[in-house]
């Protein structure tokens, strides 16, 4: 070993990043709490076909339970469709790109169509509210702009 080489640095792991099913994110088994951290972490978080992964000089993969993000609270406003996501941000939400999944859990697009997000379950039920219910078929419809989205089971 020479002079300039550093031990430690030849024994660095890759942190083992998770984001569990309510969006907390965990470097190991630690939940990362820090504002500041978890700002940096969402925001580099990317995906391709082999997952979730955040880039730096190396690729370092990401576990997500579910899905990255999870949608706080949704309302209407106006004839659009809002979110706020449960890191604080808000956004508006295309209703076209609602799907309800396994276990009548309801997910839309964020972060400009990126991401699909998780609806809390009192997201899931701000967004019953506001749709229309029938009860011989059992399905909701949200109407918005002019327009009808059904809620129904997607893939």
């Amino acid at each position: 070993m020479t002079a300039t080489e550093d031990p430690e640095a030849s024994q660095w792991q890759l942190p083992k990043l998770r984001v569990d099913l309510n969006g907390d994110w965990f470097d190991d088994d630690v939940e990362i709490t820090h504002a500041g951290i978890l700002a940096n972490l969402r925001s580099g978080l990317k995906q391709d076909a082999a997952g979730y992964y955040i880039q730096t000089r190396v690729r370092i993969p990401v576990e997500v339970e579910d899905k990255p993000f999870v949608v706080a609270r949704i309302e209407r406003r106006g004839e659009t469709l809002h979110a706020i996501l449960s890191d604080g941000t808000d956004t508006d939400v295309d209703p076209a790109t609602l799907r309800v999944g396994y276990d009548d859990v309801p997910y839309c697009a964020v972060r400009n169509g990126a991401f699909e997000a998780r609806l809390s379950r009192a997201a899931a039920f701000q967004l019953l509210a506001l749709a229309d219910y029938d009860e011989s078929t059992g399905r909701g419809t949200l109407r918005l702009g002019g327009r009808a989205y059904p809620l129904q089971r997607g893939a």
